[in-house]
């Protein structure tokens, strides 16, 4: 294995984001434990995170719409804390949940919790983000070093779906950052144009991620991609992707689903092939997480593109 290349199992599964080992969230204090299952739990019985139905991505009905009564209510008890990772934050209250700032204040896009929190004279608006619905959220609450995604940047995100998780990317990043959301599906689609009607920052593209040429023209240079294409070839779809819009020193940040490449083999030698994968494709990974318990046989890789030559001294 590459020095400097962690990849780390296991994310949590005794006890979700608690404050064991390398599982849980390290940039709290202590906080967000579940029970032996992790995860968002309410004690307002269907609030929390377990609402109904759920979106691509939520296992066995979990993610659900962010939840019914209970949970996720306003008032003087709670309080909004930055995460380490910039534009991202920690709701504290009767229960923990992860938040972004709130872009178009006042709508929700999939039905998820929102808060508003007093600051002085002025109001701020979070958002709650699931991370059953979402690989990115499950990312961050298990542990990743870095997502390289934050205010002001400019990101690719491939298989953007419904836009769930491309709307907390868009609060992220805010209004000086850029969010080109590429999907496939004309289905899903329309539901993203949705999404970007209300939200400037994000550039939708309906396309096969396959011919990046045919949006060439749409998409300027960008500082992270983000993909979660859940495809055979994914790797090498994030690759043509990389060389044409990724700066170099640009981060990737990319999403393996286990048994779409490969259901015969065991999940561990399915992320060690892409890995050896991309590291042909100029892209060196930094680092691997899986995400248990919210994903079951799924990892995030994280990575540089086509990094600096080191100096020598």
């Amino acid at each position: 294995m590459k020095p400097g290349f962690s990849p780390r199992g296991g994310g949590g599964g005794r006890g979700g984001f608690g404050g064991w080992g390398r599982g849980g969230d390290r940039g709290g204090r202590g906080g967000f434990r579940g029970g032996r299952g992790g995860g968002f739990k309410s004690p307002g019985g269907d609030g929390g995170f377990r609402g109904r139905g759920g979106g691509r991505g939520t296992p066995r009905g979990r993610g659900g719409r962010g939840g019914g009564r209970g949970g996720f209510r306003g008032g003087k008890k709670v309080t909004v804390e930055p995460h380490r990772h910039e534009g991202v934050f920690i709701c504290r209250g009767k229960e923990d949940a992860l938040v972004t700032k709130n872009m178009v204040i006042g709508e929700s896009v999939y039905g998820e919790k929102r808060i508003s929190v007093e600051e002085g004279e002025s109001k701020t608006e979070y958002r709650a983000w699931n991370p059953f619905r979402s690989k990115l959220a499950a990312a961050i609450l298990g542990g990743v070093d870095q997502i390289h995604i934050k205010p002001g940047a400019k990101v690719m995100y491939l298989g953007a779906a419904s836009g769930t998780t491309v709307s907390h990317v868009s609060d992220i990043v805010g209004p000086e950052g850029l969010v080109y959301a590429v999907e496939f599906s004309h289905r899903s689609g329309r539901d993203l144009l949705n999404v970007a009607k209300k939200r400037t920052n994000i550039i939708p593209i309906i396309e096969d991620a396959r011919h990046p040429h045919k949006y060439r023209m749409l998409v300027g240079m960008v500082d992270v991609i983000f993909a979660d294409v859940a495809q055979p070839d994914q790797t090498r779809i994030v690759a043509i992707n990389a060389h044409n819009f990724l700066k170099n020193g640009g981060h990737f940040v990319i999403s393996i689903k286990a048994n779409c490449i490969d259901s015969t083999a065991a999940p561990e030698a399915v992320f060690a092939s892409e890995v050896k994968k991309m590291s042909a494709e100029n892209m060196k990974p930094q680092e691997q997480l899986t995400l248990e318990p919210y994903e079951r046989d799924h990892a995030v890789v994280v990575g540089v593109y086509r990094p600096p030559p080191k100096q020598k001294k």
